[in-house]
């Protein structure tokens, strides 16, 4: 069970130094939510921390003719961003912010126009006089810019990048996201509590698990549901086998951008093997539809022999790929996220790890107990071999983890009964395999969502990849690119 949610409303006059004394306590702050309640506009900043498990809501009332809060910014990065987007949506105005530029709002939305507010009404024509971007502009001898995307080769998702560069050394990256913005919280309101599976299983597909635990543990939460303890391994299982299929597939794809093209043609043999067995167990190779809010079901679990066969040839492929000095010579030293760096972003995940942060919501915030198999692994270097070797070791841990699930032989299906009616809000924390996710769920008289709050650990880590590209060579992006693989979608809400 996760620790009672402390809620506390203050004046915005107290904001400031009430989140300050929380983050230096060693709080996380790991969602700022926006509402429009009509009269108001509320904002809730929920903070987190951990071991031991502890949430807590500060909620601040605004008048919603001149909405205003003062900038968490001078005490915390993610604030600041976090700051940008709901001004961008909701018009509320970060006093003393010291770089307001646009987040999510792109030029072609009309002025004044904030989509997530009550009387926001259809979306409106895309206007066509948009001005460019405010990049920063190094400037000095010999430095000049390299503009790439937002459309970029394959299946990509679009992202525009901006190299600063002397020669092939970067100077600096600004990364230009929120090209596919589909307005996903928006798309929450109004809908049944089960169907909003649905959407949270699709803000990243990678990561279908992750979000719709996330959701459901808020919704959970909110109804006052208890679920048993062997729907919480099952589900913890399911994470699981999430994190193996990406961590592999990270693996290949960043040998396929050294060119060990064998690496990789290998690495997909044992992915698709993965996806077979998640097809198996749930009856989708990506994992979704077996968790909703009170019901979990698999069709099986798997095997001893299955997840034997999976280590074994993983190890001979990671043994395979290191033997090789011509790979870990690309991946060592490469794009090295300092850990003073990673703290200050407020990085998450596997990159977080990789530089040596002990990040990792399953410690924090245990939702199933894993008993002795789960490790919490960090690496050192920070550089594009530490992400690499983070995720090979966090396979191997994975696969122990589920060994000890399946050793507590859980029912395959579990429900679980509604203990609470009427307006309610809940919080969901899970780590996913790119980091920790949140949401935070409010429904309202007749149980449907009111309002769905997403934090992904993409918006967290973009920034990060940043700056750890500061004297990178530009033919080295797309391996650092992959090294951390961030989600555009998951950031693009």
């Amino acid at each position: 069970m996760s620790a009672p949610l402390r809620t506390i409303d203050l004046s915005r006059e107290a904001l400031h130094d009430r989140v300050k004394q929380e983050l230096e306590s060693g709080y996380r702050l790991a969602l700022v939510a926006a509402h429009d309640d009509g009269d108001c506009l509320r904002v809730v900043y929920v903070l987190t921390s951990g071991p031991p498990d502890q949430r807590l809501e500060l909620i601040v009332r605004l008048d919603p003719h001149d909405p205003r809060v003062p900038t968490l910014s001078d005490i915390s990065f993610p604030a600041s961003r976090f700051e940008r987007q709901m001004h961008d949506t909701f018009g509320i105005v970060p006093e003393g912010h010291p770089f307001l530029r646009p987040l999510v709002r792109h030029s072609h939305w009309p002025e004044y126009w904030y989509p997530m507010r009550h009387d926001a009404g259809p979306t409106p024509a895309m206007a066509h006089d948009g001005v460019p971007y405010p990049f920063i502009e190094v400037k000095g001898d010999g430095v000049y810019e390299i503009p790439v995307g937002p459309v970029h080769a394959g299946l990509i998702e679009p992202g525009h990048f901006r190299f600063s560069v002397v020669g092939e050394t970067i100077l600096k990256l600004t990364a230009r996201l929120w090209f596919v913005h589909r307005g996903v919280e928006r798309m929450f309101q109004g809908v049944d509590v089960r169907d909003g599976v649905q959407i949270a299983e699709r803000i990243s597909g990678d990561t279908a698990v992750g979000h719709g635990l996330a959701y459901c543990m808020a919704v959970e939460e909110a109804q006052g549901i208890d679920v048993p303890q062997d729907a919480r391994v099952i589900r913890s299982m399911l994470l699981e086998l999430e994190r193996i299929y990406n961590h592999v597939g990270d693996i290949g794809a960043m040998c396929s951008d050294v060119s060990f093209g064998v690496a990789h043609a290998r690495a997909m043999v044992i992915r698709e093997k993965l996806f077979r067995l998640n097809e198996s167990v749930t009856g989708h190779r990506l994992l979704r539809g077996s968790i909703f809010p009170g019901l979990t079901s698999v069709r099986r679990l798997p095997t001893h022999a299955e997840l034997n066969t999976i280590a074994s040839e993983f190890s001979e492929l990671i043994e395979f790929i290191t033997s090789n000095s011509v790979v870990t010579d690309r991946f060592e030293g490469t794009a090295v996220l300092l850990a003073d760096d990673a703290r200050a972003i407020g990085t998450l995940g596997v990159v977080a790890r990789a530089s040596g942060l002990q990040v990792d919501a399953r410690h924090s915030h245990p939702y199933a107990s894993i008993g002795s198999a789960f490790r919490l692994i960090t690496q050192s270097q920070g550089d594009v071999l530490g992400r690499f070797t983070q995720r090979s070791e966090e396979v191997i841990n994975s696969l122990d983890v589920i060994r000890e699930f399946i050793g507590f032989s859980p029912d395959l299906e579990n429900t679980a009964t509604l203990s609470k009616s009427g307006p309610m809000s809940g919080f969901g924390v899970v780590e996913g395999w790119r980091g920790s996710i949140v949401h935070r769920v409010e429904l309202d008289e007749a149980g449907l969502v009111s309002r769905c709050c997403i934090a992904d650990p993409s918006f967290f880590n973009w920034p990060a990849l940043a700056t750890s590209l500061t004297d990178t060579m530009v033919p080295d992006f797309p391996l650092v690119n992959k090294s951390f693989n961030l989600s555009y979608a998951g950031n693009d809400l």
